[in-house]
Order: structure tokens, then C-alpha cells, then sequence
């Protein structure tokens, strides 16, 4: 009997095609295995049947760690001639299964094989930085174009050796047609450049890694590049390093994450539960937020995460980085980038870019094809959640349970964003993409659009969607190119796109989303951020905005942003004694007085915008509070505000105040302004957390009710709030009803653009 077989999945890039060899083998069957243009793969046998009846059963039940078979499609015949003398692995097809969409495995960290060879003195890879095999190494970052061979990466340079050679033919190694394979001899080559003169240094890459290891340990500042981008690394017990790197890059508060030796290392500086133990040690090696422990300042530096009670904390993920811990156990793990610009990646660049920033750069000469910064991850409410989705995760698609037909890309929203496209019953949400407010970020994501394009085999995209505010960049390359390509576009509400992301994550038809965050753009012309919305996708989509909190002045708009203080005094502007606080305040403001008494006289002149913003109520707490006047990263007032509440406990008790469908915001600043200096701010951030958890899921049971739903849910930035998130939960499952909280997709605005393909795809089938 013959039987041709394609096999559509992730089964490219995962040591799949030696796999089916050495089944193949196994069951006395002639044929060939071999890769398409679309990330499937081919497989003709010829046998007994009773033979190839168990070949199939072993590729389902016995797939390589990684593999993902989504279907097999199967096409028997009777062996009339026999056309195969052995099985063999062929060179890769240009053509396609029937579904014509691949699917590309994400960068895996090193596995333990690897690793065991890379520390073994006696095996020919010992020290070699790119250390790889069937089962690890990177995938998206090098690869260039479909079907997944040598030749359509960044390894094409790189001719394999004899050894090597002999290891990618040889079907009982670990390495049988590895595309990474490569080692002292014909691979990539690490060296260390000396960032002042821009001096390479005659050292070979095991030598270049040590002498790095030894100048992180002695307090010097390095450049690392990595699988994805360059990370800029110190010792992260080093404040003076610390210091210097935080005035370098214009983070001096932002908080950085640490890169530490192993699990050991990682339990001395905060506390790890078994789910986060198993994160941290997981493939995609994320950095996980994790709370600190108390002499956790003893072994990491006070300025690692300012003011915060968490830290992120990851271990190593390739040989290179495992080398560096020869002299360390903890180091900062920075992306090498200006607050809001994609990360650098080529080598040119970082010699450019950095040379005034740090004092050694440790390179290779391997080009990374796609940028991608690493994964951040949290537990909120005793489940981890996704704050960046990136390395490890990008590109496996998400799937989808509404019915598509058609091929959609969504641009998504303007600081956090991610992009996504839809085919079929499958998003592909890119990797964290940064702020598009910057030109080269914009660039980034454009290019990421084509990329994915290209690896997913889309010819071209029949709709495209995006935010619904007019002034985002993203927008406007949105409508570029929907001018330019004559596609409809479909600008989709911020909010109901984070609900319709939570929604497609559980294959919900209707919910009331709780959708908390920072700011987005309302279909009445004012800025929302604190809404409860009914939300369905039966019978097209729609939502209703059923209550919010209530509206407040923001005075400058972006200001008031940057600024919270501008916040407390839009909400409390007629609050007795407010003024003559603010101006005791004044040298948080960058024009003191003079700007104090500019808004007054804004908010009487009514000049000003309006927001419904929860994130701006936290952040206006955290600024009556005095916990931080200025943000200078994302979320940093909240963030700040979360990290002292969790010290302390509620002692104002304030009960919901409801407005009609709105939640009185101002009651709850000016309890605390009357309260400042009778409790402590710790409960007062805390009073304040409970405030907002009680009014949100008092007033979401109710209009659950109210719209007979039997799901609610949670989304937005503020939805990364502990303390709030898990106060809504058991008010809400205490009530009776399905609590909901995001499991693949950042909770954040790296989500919308899932979102937004949903809506779209809604409108367009």
C-alpha cells in the first residue's frame, strides 16, 4: 500500500522531519518526508498497511515536545509498483497543503542536553555560546522566508563543518537536520569590542564571553546581544553601574529586570510558588514579576525596580548567557533601546548607538532577521498573566472559534501595541512592538506587518482594522493603507476591543466587561478608561456602555498624564484648602506657581478634556499621596501606588457611591485628602485600592443582572492590580456569577489588535 500524507501544524523547526524518518524506519516502510512552502509537511510511504496503520497512530501520539499537528490529511492508494527503495529526507517542496497558511515555532531556550554539553570540558562544544539542536535554539528571529531551511535563515552563512555535517545526516543524532547546527569550528563567531575606542579585542568567542563575565563582575557596563536584540547588562548588585545605565537611557525609574544564575539565586531575592517556578524554567523563559523578599536588598541593588514591591526576574535562555554566569549570580537584562524605540539589533547600530552608553559590547556575527524582545509575565489573583507577549510565544497563533473566511490585519492601539493578523481561524499576534509615537517604532511595525505576512503565506489582506481614536499614528498608516489598497477599514472602539480579546480567549457570544486602563478613545468624544460595557458577538457585534466612572477634568491633556498632580486638582479643585496644598507642592510642577494658578484658570474657563480613566484615578491617588509626581514610564503612579497598599490595610472603608450609572470618583480623593495627615499612607493607597474594587464589581453584579449575563470579566491595564483583580473576583463569584480574566493575551493594549480583527472579521463575514 502507498499512502501520501501532509501533516499541517507546527512541524517545521522541531526536528519533525526526523522524527517521521526514524518511525518510518522502525515500521519496514520506503518513501520520503519533506518540508512546504506553507510550514506543513509531506510524507509518502509505501507498505504493509498494518505498518502504516501504526506509523500514523506513533505521529500522533508520539510528536516531537514542540510539534503542534493541527490536521493530516491522508491519501491511500493500492501499491501497484514499488517506487521507493529506502526513506529518505528530501529537499523542501515550493507548494502548499490544502490550507495554504503555515504555522513557525518561537524561539526555544536551551534545552538540558545542550546545556549538559556546553559545561562537559570532554564534548566538542564545550563554551560554545550558540549551542543548538532539533529540540532548541532560535526559530523566529532567523528565519527569513518559507519552507523552514538552512538556506532561508541567517545561518546560510554559515557552512556547516564535516562534524557538524555528519551529525545533521546522522538520523540517530539529536541534530539530524537541525538548521542551527554549528559549533566552534563553522558557526557563529561571539567578540568583544571595547565601546570607547570601538576597538575589537583579539580574543575568540569563548574568550570574548569570559573576559565579559569577568568586566559585568567587575562593575563594568556590557552590551549583549542576544537571540532578539541587544540587552545592555550590569551587575545587578552594582548601584553605581545601575545609576549610570538608568541616566544613559532616561529610565531612572523604570524598573529592570534581572537575569540570575538558576532557580537557587532566583528564591533568595523573591518568593516562588511551584506555578512560578514553573514559568521561569519553562521554554519560553519569560521574565516573571515576582514579589520581592525582604532581604532581597542584600543581594540586589535598591535601584533594580525604585519603590516597587515586585521585581522581574528570568533565567538564562542560551549558552551565551549561561557563559556569563561563570563570575555572576545576578545581573541586569535590559533591551538596548531609548524609552519608546524598538530595541537594536545590528551590530553597526550598537556600536553607534552605545558606545557613550556602555563600556563593552559582546556581539556575534549572526544577523537577527526579526526583533523580539523578551516575555513578561505575572500572577494576578493566583493566575499567571500575560503582560508582554513576545519570545517564546511569537508567532503561534491564537485560535478563534467565529466563523472567517477572509484575511484581516488589525494596527492596534498607539503605546503598548502589538499587531495581529487573522486568517481563517487563527490570529497571529506579533510580538511587543513599543510606542508608535516614535518614527522608528512605526517603521517596526510596519515591517513586522510584512514579515508575518510573509512566514504565514497571505497574499494580500482582504480588510484592515484599528483604533478608533483619530489622532493615533497607527491609525493614520491604517488609512494609508487602506487608500492605497482599497480595502474597507474598520476603526474598532478601544475598550470593546479588549473585551472582544477576553471574550475569544473563553469563546464567549456575551459579557459584561469590566475595561480599566489608562486612556481610549469613546464614540462621544471624550476619553474613557473606567467602563462596564455588554459586549456581544451574536448577530454581528455591538456593545453598550451601561456605567463608567465618573467624568473628570484633565487639565493639558497628556500633561495631566505625565503630571497626576494636574489630576488631583481638576477632581478637587473646589475641595476647602486644596489650592493651598498644590501650591506647597509646587516644585512638582515644571513651572511652580505660574502653572498652578494657569490651571485654576483653565478649569473655570472649562478649558479642558474629560476622562472616565481609571488608571488616571490611581494615579492621582498615588500623587495626593505624595508616592510619585511624575511619570516617567508607564503605569509608574499606579504601579508605585499597588506596591505601598500592599503594606497596608483598609481603614477608611468607604462604601460604593453611585451616581446614577457613574461611580463617584472625587468622593473617594477627597476622603482621603481629609484623611492625609490622620492615617497612614500605606492604608490610605490601600483605603483607595478598595474603594475602586467594591464600586467596580458592585456596579457590574448589578447591570449583569440587570442584562440577564451570566459572565463577567476583567481587561486593561488595570487588570495587572493584585489587589483589585482579586477583590472583583470574589465579589463576583460570591454573587454567583463566571469571573473571567485573560489567559494567552496581555491583559494591557499589547492585546487590542486581537480585538480589533475580531470586530472586523465580525462585520466582514
Amino acid at each position: 500500500m502507498r499512502a501520501k500524507i501532509r501533516v499541517r501544524g507546527i512541524v517545521q523547526g522541531i526536528g519533525f522531519r526526523p522524527f517521521i524518518y526514524r518511525i518510518a524506519n522502525k515500521n519496514n516502510l520506503r518513501g520520503y518526508v519533506t518540508n512546504l512552502k506553507d510550514a506543513g509537511v509531506e510524507i509518502v510511504v509505501e507498505g504493509k498497511e498494518p505498518e502504516i496503520q501504526n506509523f500514523l497512530r506513533e505521529i500522533k501520539n508520539k510528536a516531537p515536545t514542540f510539534a503542534l499537528i493541527e490536521n493530516i490529511e491522508i491519501k491511500k492508494e493500492k501499491l501497484l509498483k514499488k517506487q521507493f527503495k529506502e526513506f529518505r529526507i528530501i529537499k523542501s517542496k515550493d507548494e502548499t497543503t490544502s490550507y495554504n497558511e503555515s504555522i513557525i515555532p518561537p524561539d526555544i531556550s536551551i534545552c538540558d542536553d545542550c546545556l549538559r554539553e556546553l559545561k562537559d570540558p570532554k564534548n566538542r562544544r564545550y563554551n560554545y555560546f550558540f549551542i543548538t539542536c532539533t529540540n532548541c535554539g532560535p526559530r523566529y528571529t532567523i528565519i527569513e522566508n518559507l519552507p523552514y531551511d538552512r538556506e532561508r535563515t541567517s545561518m546560510a552563512v554559515f557552512p556547516m563543518c564535516n562534524n557538524c555535517k555528519r551529525e545533521y545526516t546522522d538520523p540517530l543524532n539529536r541534530r539530524f537536520h537541525a538548521q542551527t547546527v554549528a559549533c566552534h569550528d563553522c558557526g557563529p563567531k561571539a567578540f568583544l569590542i571595547e565601546a570607547k575606542t570601538k576597538k575589537q579585542l583579539d580574543l575568540c568567542s569563548t574568550e570574548a564571553i569570559k573576559k565579559a563575565s569577568e568586566l559585568l563582575a567587575d562593575g563594568k557596563i556590557v552590551a549583549i546581544k542576544g537571540n532578539g536584540g541587544f540587552h545592555i547588562s550590569c551587575s545587578a548588585s552594582d548601584d553605581s553601574a545601575i545609576l549610570k545605565i538608568r541616566r544613559s537611557l532616561g529610565r531612572m525609574q523604570q524598573p529592570f529586570a534581572i537575569m540570575v544564575k538558576d532557580i537557587d539565586v532566583a528564591r533568595k531575592i523573591a518568593h516562588i510558588g511551584k506555578n512560578e517556578e514553573k514559568v521561569l524554567k519553562s521554554y519560553v523563559r519569560p521574565i516573571l514579576v515576582l514579589n520581592k523578599k525582604e532581604k532581597a536588598d542584600n543581594i540586589i541593588s535598591k535601584y533594580v525596580a525604585p519603590s516597587l514591591h515586585n521585581v522581574g526576574i528570568m533565567l538564562p535562555y542560551t549558552g551565551l548567557h549561561y557563559m556569563l554566569f561563570d563570575e555572576n549570580d545576578a545581573l541586569i537584562m535590559t533591551s538596548a533601546n531609548m524609552p519608546g524605540k524598538p530595541m537594536i539589533i545590528d551590530n553597526k547600530d550598537a556600536i553607534e548607538k552605545l558606545a557613550d552608553k556602555v563600556d563593552y559590547i559582546l556581539a556575534h556575527n549572526r544577523r537577527i532577521v526579526q526583533r523580539c524582545d523578551d516575555s513578561v509575565l505575572r500572577t494576578v489573583a493566583g493566575k499567571i498573566a500575560l503582560i508582554r507577549r513576545s519570545r517564546g510565544y511569537v508567532p503561534l497563533p491564537i485560535k478563534i472559534s467565529i466563523k472567517n473566511s477572509k484575511n484581516i490585519v488589525a494596527f492596534g492601539g498607539e503605546i503598548n501595541t502589538s499587531i495581529c493578523i487573522l486568517s481563517r481561524n487563527r490570529a497571529y499576534l506579533s510580538q511587543y512592538i513599543g510606542d508608535t509615537t516614535k518614527y522608528e517604532t512605526l517603521r517596526f511595525l510596519l515591517n513586522t506587518i510584512e514579515h508575518i505576512k510573509k512566514l504565514t503565506n497571505i497574499e494580500k489582506f482582504d480588510a484592515i482594522a484599528c483604533d478608533l481614536h483619530p489622532g493615533f499614528d497607527t491609525t493614520h498608516a491604517a488609512e494609508e493603507r487602506s487608500k492605497l489598497e482599497g480595502m474597507p477599514l474598520y476603526r474598532v472602539q478601544h475598550h470593546f476591543a479588549h473585551a472582544l480579546a477576553l471574550m475569544q480567549e473563553y469563546n464567549l457570544e456575551e459579557i459584561i466587561a469590566i475595561t480599566c486602563d489608562g486612556l481610549g478613545y469613546g464614540d462621544d468624544g471624550t476619553l474613557w478608561g473606567g467602563e462596564i460595557l455588554y459586549s456581544t458577538t451574536r448577530d454581528g457585534s455591538y456593545y453598550k456602555r451601561l456605567a463608567h466612572l465618573i467624568e473628570q477634568p484633565m487639565v493639558g491633556g497628556d500633561l495631566a498624564t505625565r503630571y497626576p498632580l494636574r489630576m488631583v486638582a481638576g477632581i478637587l479643585s473646589d475641595e476647602p484648602g486644596l489650592q493651598e496644598f498644590l501650591l506647597q507642592k509646587s516644585k512638582f510642577f515644571p513651572h511652580g506657581k505660574d502653572e498652578i494658578e494657569l490651571i485654576f484658570s483653565q478649569l473655570t474657563k472649562k478649558r479642558y478634556a474629560i476622562t472616565s480613566s481609571c488608571g488616571r484615578i490611581l494615579d492621582a491617588v498615588s500623587a495626593l499621596l505624595g508616592i510619585c509626581y511624575e511619570r516617567t514610564y508607564e503605569g509608574e503612579p499606579a504601579m508605585k501606588l499597588e506596591s505601598l497598599a500592599v503594606t497596608g490595610r483598609d481603614v477608611l472603608e468607604l462604601k460604593p457611591k453611585i451616581i446614577g450609572n457613574r461611580i463617584d470618583t472625587r468622593y473617594l480623593l477627597s476622603e482621603i485628602f481629609y484623611h492625609l495627615n490622620k492615617e497612614k499612607i500605606s492604608d490610605l493607597a490601600a483605603s483607595a485600592q478598595a474603594y475602586i474594587a467594591r464600586s467596580i464589581a458592585e456596579v457590574a453584579i448589578e447591570k449583569a443582572g440587570d442584562e440577564n449575563v451570566k459572565h463577567i470579566g476583567f481587561t486593561g491595564g488595570c487588570a495587572y492590580n493584585d489587589y483589585i483583580t482579586k477583590t472583583i473576583k470574589e465579589k463576583v463569584e460570591k454573587a454567583g456569577f463566571k469571573f473571567y480574566l485573560h489567559k494567552y493575551v496581555p491583559a494591557g493594549d499589547g492585546g487590542i489588535s486581537l480585538g480589533q480583527v475580531i470586530a472586523a472579521a465580525l462585520k466582514e463575514n
